[in-house]
């Protein structure tokens, strides 16, 4: 039976998957370490950790602060575009650079560097703050009061879920994606990625209804 709880956690589920499932800066970066297989686990946790804290705090109120602040708005703005436009700047040297930048990115990077990248890449992206706080704040407003829970944890749970097959998929199809022309696609891609979401930022003012 379709009852007002089983709608209200399926919504959220259907809502964070549709915003989560775009790629995006931080998906490039699960995908990329799933595809070295560097501490995979790890990155996953912090990523979907960090998701259902964000979804929690958009949810019960943070998003209307937020939305309502054009100088928060633009704090992300302006920090997100450059760090954004610094990490394309590196896949794109990774790539010009090929095999070689492979060989020394498969060498192991420590797990406190992967673990810092990934936090940055969470905590400075604007667009992560705008699709879990901001919009999924403001889409949760449509449930009842004591329906918002159910909603944030089906939000969760798609970000959960989505995490693990993007981080473990890669990680369980990498053996035949090792050749260098590959990788070299794949840094480029992220490379042109990044730098299309940096210059969106730099070109347009954020808004509360952003996504």
């Amino acid at each position: 039976m379709y009852t007002p709880e089983l709608s209200a956690l399926s919504q959220g589920w259907l809502t964070g998957a549709s915003l989560i499932m775009a790629i995006g800066a931080q998906n490039a970066l699960v995908l990329r370490q799933g595809l070295l297989r560097q501490h995979v686990g790890a990155v996953v946790a912090v990523c979907a950790i960090s998701d259902i804290l964000l979804i929690m705090l958009g949810v019960f109120g943070l998003g209307a602060v937020i939305a309502s602040s054009q100088l928060l708005l633009e704090l992300f703005r302006w920090g997100g575009a450059a760090f954004l436009l610094i990490y394309a700047l590196k896949a794109a040297l990774r790539a010009w650079n090929g095999q070689s930048a492979l060989e020394a990115q498969a060498g192991g990077a420590s797990l406190k560097a992967v673990l810092g990248s990934t936090l940055a890449m969470t905590y400075l992206n604007p667009h992560v703050y705008l699709d879990t706080v901001v919009l999924l704040g403001t889409v949760s407003l449509q449930q009842p009061e004591a329906l918002r829970g159910l909603f944030a944890a089906g939000a969760s749970l798609a970000s959960l879920m989505w995490f693990s097959a993007l981080g473990f998929g890669a990680a369980a199809v990498a053996e035949p994606l090792r050749r260098p022309l590959v990788w070299r696609s794949i840094d480029a891609g992220v490379a042109l990625l990044m730098g299309m979401l940096g210059l969106q930022l730099l070109l347009n003012p954020l808004s509360g209804s952003s996504t």
